[in-house]
């Protein structure tokens, strides 16, 4: 029987970096310290002016090739995901294939979702090889969202950082499975509670749309940039995760206790602290990733998975759940 595993991960960050230092200096009202103990993240990559996410991507594909001895040639489909994409037409999938030098008998796509993203792909992944059409799907990750940010929003510019990951899920022959099984959620209710609100096709960018306006929190934005309602972002996943984690656990007959890590999408330690108490998730258990790099969105579960130490040959059972923007949520188990 065919199934699908998750067989490597590799990771890239941009080179330049903003410490907390910097932005205290620019948000008098936060320390550094105070910017640390609120986030838990200390310094977070940012792409340079040039760079995009697809360049990101390409890094991390790059990267894995390399330190997994993978053979681009042997890549039988191309997954991108993205909020970030290079242009509105051609798909940057097709782009990328022709980058990283890859077969063009394969498929590739771009698939527009965020903090969710990861857990979508190796869902899509997954049934692209076990219904047989391919052995070995690419699964890149990549956002720049601080391209999206106002210098002086403090609410997002303090959390937000971008980053890559490269993740290979290929096809084995096992009875049972090391991906599976899926929880997934949507609520588009809640849309505009993370949202960047013109550049689409329904609102344009303008001259108005470009005016400054300050928020009560004195955070400084326009309509072109990133706005975040973290309180009803926090609401949304203080309900939404918990009630995942235990459909999640049902479905799969196992219980907290049966898992070796859990890792979240590496939102802010207020947030994964948290949800780690109202799950009930031993410390030991619980992967917290994100202090030298922020919030990647996408990747920033296979960055923390990247994290992990190596365990001697054998795979663990790793309990992963991705929510955000959307709203959207999704949650699996995988053996690593």
């Amino acid at each position: 029987m065919i199934k699908a595993k998750v067989a490597a991960v590799s990771t890239y960050l941009p080179t330049p970096v903003v410490h907390n230092e910097e932005l205290a200096a620019l948000f008098p009202e936060w320390t550094a310290e105070k910017i640390l103990s609120k986030t838990g993240i200390a310094e977070r990559r940012v792409a340079a002016p040039d760079e995009t996410a697809a360049d990101l991507a390409f890094s991390a594909a790059e990267a894995m090739f390399t330190e997994h001895g993978i053979d681009r040639k042997s890549i039988d489909f191309l997954l991108f995901c993205s909020q970030s994409p290079d242009y509105i037409l051609p798909t940057t999938a097709c782009v990328l294939q022709s980058r990283l030098d890859l077969r063009q008998d394969i498929g590739a796509l771009d698939f527009n979702l965020g903090c969710s993203g990861f857990v979508y792909g190796l869902s899509l992944a997954k049934g692209l090889i076990e219904a047989g059409s391919v052995r070995r799907v690419l699964l890149l990750t990549a956002d720049t969202y601080t391209k999206f940010i106002h210098p002086r929003d403090k609410s997002v510019r303090t959390i937000f950082g971008d980053g890559a990951a490269a993740t290979l899920i290929e096809a084995q022959r096992s009875e049972s499975d090391a991906i599976g099984p899926f929880i997934f959620g949507t609520n588009g209710g809640g849309a505009e509670d993370l949202i960047v609100k013109t550049g689409g096709a329904r609102h344009a960018r303008t001259e108005g749309s470009a005016v400054e306006y300050e928020d009560t929190s004195g955070n400084v934005r326009t309509e072109d940039h990133l706005k975040m309602d973290g309180a009803a972002v926090m609401a949304f996943t203080l309900k939404a995760v918990p009630a995942l984690v235990k459909d999640l656990l049902d479905t799969a007959g196992l219980a907290v206790d049966d898992l070796d890590h859990v890792v979240f999408h590496q939102a802010n330690t207020f947030i994964l602290e948290s949800l780690r108490k109202k799950c009930k998730i031993p410390e030991d258990k619980f992967v917290i990733h994100m202090e030298h790099c922020g919030n990647t969105v996408s990747s920033t579960i296979p960055i923390a998975l990247s994290s992990l130490p190596q365990a001697a040959g054998r795979r663990r059972r790793i309990l992963v759940v991705g929510f955000g923007v959307g709203l959207s949520w999704a949650g699996t188990i995988i053996d690593y």
